[in-house]
């Protein structure tokens, strides 16, 4: 059998968040704002996936990047910071409610020039766009049951050598749950599966938050 990884406790999550970079004012005020929300608040990344989300985008180099799923911005945020110079982020959601919460903040961190915001749903947004591979990095994080039709439309829209994230892999442990069969689960397992065996792209899973996948485009 492997090894186990470490089991992620609070004190140590906390550890790990003071060791993943420093959040700022604006990206505080953005996560104070998200929390006013109350329950909606968890649909918000944690700020080490955020520092993972910044340090990738430098360190791939990106200019064009592709969020599906936005909320109220911190991700968008996070992976903005990382562009390279003259890169561009397209964010698409449904939300104006929350992404006017972001695009507040996105104005105060001096990156509404970078960040374009598509309102609607993501597939139809997605299907909109050209079929071209032109992506350097794509970010998925929006509604679970529709992964794998997310999935289709954005691989052949990522360049070859480029990266896709998805967030939410794990499903708070539902995806391993047996007695779990919920639209959210259903979806987040034929992505993971359909992921392992697409020949399309080389993947693994990060035990971050609530699991990353992370696939390289051939």
């Amino acid at each position: 059998m492997a090894p186990i990884p470490t089991d992620l406790t609070p004190e140590l999550f906390e550890y790990v968040v003071a060791h993943s970079g420093q959040l700022d004012e604006v990206a505080e005020s953005l996560i104070a704002d998200t929390q006013a929300l109350g329950g909606a608040a968890g649909l918000q990344i944690s700020p080490d996936e955020g520092a993972f989300l910044t340090l990738l985008t430098k360190l791939l180099g990106v200019r064009d990047a592709l969020e599906i799923g936005t909320f109220t911005g911190f991700s968008a945020l996070c992976i903005a910071r990382g562009l390279a110079p003259g890169g561009h982020l397209i964010c698409c959601d449904v939300s104006d409610e929350w992404t006017t919460i972001a695009r507040k903040h996105w104005a105060a961190a001096g990156l509404s020039d970078q960040i374009e915001l598509r309102l609607g749903p993501g597939v139809e947004t997605l299907r909109a766009m050209p079929a071209e591979p032109s992506y350097d990095l794509v970010f998925l994080d929006a509604d679970k049951p529709g992964y794998p039709d997310y999935w289709e439309e954005i691989v052949p829209r990522v360049r070859p050598g480029g990266v896709i994230l998805v967030d939410n892999v794990f499903y708070h442990g539902s995806a391993v749950d047996p007695s779990a069969n919920d639209a959210g689960t259903l979806g987040i397992r034929a992505l993971n599966e359909r992921a392992r065996t697409d020949e399309r792209v080389e993947a693994t899973m990060l035990t971050i938050s609530d699991g990353i996948l992370l696939a390289r485009k051939r």
